[in-house]
């Protein structure tokens, strides 16, 4: 079975991110938390855009975690 977990991370200080207009600064942000993560037996999963402006611009995402957990019975 697996087990998810989310951390949300603010996109706005450095551009963010955007499929056209590539990654600002923040991505050493992401990179940080993943190793974070991936130290405790965390799986980067993906991630979510959590909050997006009308323009299309990804304020906020929200990065996926997933690990093996036991099965109950």
């Amino acid at each position: 079975m697996l087990e998810y977990e989310f951390e949300r991370v603010d996109c706005t200080g450095s551009g963010g991110y955007s499929f056209l207009g590539g990654v600002g600064l923040a991505t050493v942000g992401h990179q940080e938390i993943i190793r974070k993560w991936a130290a405790d037996g965390w799986r980067f999963a993906g991630w979510i855009p959590a909050t997006q402006r009308a323009g299309g611009f990804i304020e906020t995402i929200d990065l996926v975690f997933e690990r093996e957990t036991a099965e109950k019975e």
